[in-house]
């Protein structure tokens, strides 16, 4: 099997970060849990029904969709790179990926329940409190829950990466910081989460280094290869010039 090459992770890297950072300001405008109901009302019988419909049906499933291709094909680079990935630290960096992801979409989904009761399923529209309840139940997916595999999987790639020798001390100093971010801190409001992308984005300077190193040395070593002249090998060694056998 052909491993991904660091160019592909690094694209779906950016993919997942423009998707992501695009689905935050999205939700930026969806009301807060500390809002009053008129405004939770006021959303969800005008522009609510937008707003949270870009974000379910296409931003956060596209997004996920990324980032899982991101994971596999980080993964299959480190499969490539020497010494071999800890076993322990290369398991947890797939389920917590997909814990994150997974997450993400439930958490998701609740947040547009409301959205597709009325559009979808043709029903009453609820109650500001009750989707203050299923608003609620999506921050704690996301917020509490969904980020903490996110914050996982950052450190636990950053060792990967760094005992691979592809990425730098200082850049993992502050890869480190950022994944203990995610996976310490406690907060509702969105812009918490743009630490995510822009671990993503560190990742992906450092792939795209690493791959621009290895390309420079397969080109020297193939510079440096002698070529032997077509036919300058003789079939049968020892032969004298001339000689038939």
């Amino acid at each position: 099997m052909t491993p991904a090459s660091p160019r592909l992770a690094a694209s779906m890297g950016i993919v997942f970060s423009v998707l992501f950072v695009a689905a935050l300001v999205v939700v930026d405008a969806v009301p807060h849990l500390g809002d009053p109901d008129t405004v939770y009302g006021a959303f969800y019988d005008g522009p609510g029904n937008t707003v949270v419909t870009a974000v379910a049906l296409y931003l956060v499933p596209l997004a996920g969709i990324a980032f899982l291709w991101f994971v596999v094909a980080v993964r299959s680079v480190l499969d490539t790179l020497e010494p071999a990935p800890s076993a322990m630290a290369h398991g947890l960096n797939l389920l917590s990926g997909v814990v994150f992801v997974a997450l993400l979409f439930a958490g998701t989904a609740a947040l547009a329940t409301p959205v597709f009761l009325t559009t979808i399923g043709g029903g009453a529209p609820l109650t500001p409190e009750a989707t203050r309840a299923l608003s609620a139940l999506g921050y704690g997916l996301v917020f509490v829950f969904s980020v903490r595999g996110a914050g996982m999987f950052a450190l636990t790639t950053t060792t990967l990466l760094r005992n691979a020798g592809v990425m730098p001390r200082g850049v993992a100093v502050v890869a480190y910081l950022l994944g203990a971010w995610l996976l310490l801190t406690a907060t509702a409001h969105p812009a918490s989460l743009l630490v995510l992308p822009a671990w993503v984005l560190v990742v992906v300077v450092v792939l795209l280094r690493h791959d621009r190193r290895a390309r420079s040395t397969a080109a020297t070593a193939g510079e440096d290869t002698p070529v032997e002249p077509a036919g300058s090998r003789d079939p049968l060694p020892g032969a004298r010039p001339g000689t038939t056998r």
